[in-house]
Formats: C-alpha cells, sequence, structure tokens
C-alpha cells in the first residue's frame, strides 16, 4: 500500500482507526490484528485480531516502527494491534521536557 502523511486507514479486524503523521516513500504492509488495513472511506466486514496480534491500540498514542519511518497516530482505539507485516509497531514514548532550573 502506498501511504503518505495524512492518509486515514482503518482495521479489517476491530475499530482501530489511525492517520498516518510520517510515512516512508516505498509500499508498506500496514496490519492491524494481523489483517491489512484499508483505507478509511472503504466498506469492510470486521473479523477478529489474530492471536499475537491482539493487545489493541490506544487514542492519541503514536506507533512507531524501529527504524523510525513510519508514525500513526491513533484516532479511534481497537482490540488489534499495529504491525508492519508481522513485526509489531512500537509505542512512541513523549519526550522529557528540559529542566527550567
Amino acid at each position: 500500500m502506498q501511504l503518505r502523511a495524512g492518509s486515514r486507514l482503518k482495521s479489517t479486524t476491530c475499530d482501530t482507526e489511525v492517520i498516518a503523521v510520517k510515512a516512508p516513500s516505498d509500499d508498506i504492509d500496514i496490519r492491524c490484528g494481523g489483517a491489512a488495513m484499508a483505507e478509511a472511506t472503504d466498506d469492510v466486514d470486521k473479523g477478529s485480531p489474530s492471536a499475537g496480534f491482539d493487545e489493541g491500540t490506544q487514542m492519541g498514542k503514536r506507533y512507531v516502527d524501529a527504524d523510525d519511518t513510519l508514525e500513526l497516530l491513533c484516532t479511534k482505539p481497537g482490540a488489534g494491534s499495529l504491525s508492519i507485516g508481522d513485526t509489531p509497531l512500537e509505542l512512541k514514548e513523549a519526550k522529557p521536557l528540559p529542566a527550567s532550573d
């Protein structure tokens, strides 16, 4: 799937919906719950997340890959976990603020 910043995707296995904040220029296999995600405007029949891909997503959290080439913002939480192929995405940690001393 060709992805660019601002693209909206939804899961085919749960209620998860995301917006791409940062996207690589290459085609990418973004999955949720172990199944490929669809464009937000597509009509899909929802299944259920596969074992190992059922950790869930959290609304308002950002998910990134290990190389930091992809960043997704969760706009609607669900039961499936985000991944690129079989590689799970990591929850992006907030940067600490500088000390005000």
